[in-house]
């Protein structure tokens, strides 16, 4: 019996890489194969949070694959049918955006494309500054888009920053297997 396969794709929020990391090493001590993905500026950009080749390096120890880094080694993911699930863990405001418009430029969003092509799910592990404000919209649209679902998100900072929404990075285990199962983990905003 084959492991259930799961597309791993992260964008530059930055802050919570460490966050993202953890999960995907709880994803892979559960036995699920996982596929790792980066947008260019995930896989290309040094921050105060770390070095991007530091955070390859890790992720390809951690998953026992390269990093699909390109749009042209996106695009096959769906017509192969080569994960069960894609999970965006970090998703940033401008991810969302792209995705609720459609936008494939990134080889994050062109995996997504490519993987709910073929009508499998997809969940968002939402990090963003602007989510109560200009993502709002991005947000609400994707919640009604069939085969996307969300990790369950709260505000992170409502003082400092009151349009900030951060996922609970502790549910994105509870969150897949839910997705697999065509079922949004509840409650969504916590």
């Amino acid at each position: 019996m084959s492991k259930t396969s799961i597309g791993f794709a992260m964008c530059g929020s930055f802050c919570t890489f460490k966050k993202s990391i953890e999960q995907m090493k709880k994803l892979v001590s559960l036995n699920y194969d996982v596929l790792p993905i980066m947008s260019y500026n995930a896989s290309s950009t040094d921050t105060r949070f770390g070095k991007a080749e530091d955070f390859i390096k890790e992720i390809e120890e951690i998953t026992g694959k390269k990093i699909i880094k390109t749009i042209a080694d996106a695009e096959p993911i769906g017509p192969k049918k080569l994960c069960d699930l894609m999970l965006v863990c970090p998703c940033t405001g401008n991810t969302l955006s792209k995705l609720s418009m459609g936008i494939t430029d990134t080889p994050v969003t062109l995996a997504v494309k490519s993987h709910l092509r073929v009508l499998r799910p997809v969940v968002l592990c939402v990090a963003t500054n602007d989510a109560l404000s200009s993502s709002a919209q991005n947000i609400g649209k994707l919640l009604n888009t069939k085969n996307i679902y969300f990790v369950p998100m709260k505000q992170d900072d409502c003082v400092k920053k009151p349009n900030s929404l951060v996922a609970d990075f502790d549910l994105v285990c509870e969150s897949v297997e839910s997705a697999l199962e065509n079922k949004q983990y509840q409650p969504i905003f916590m």
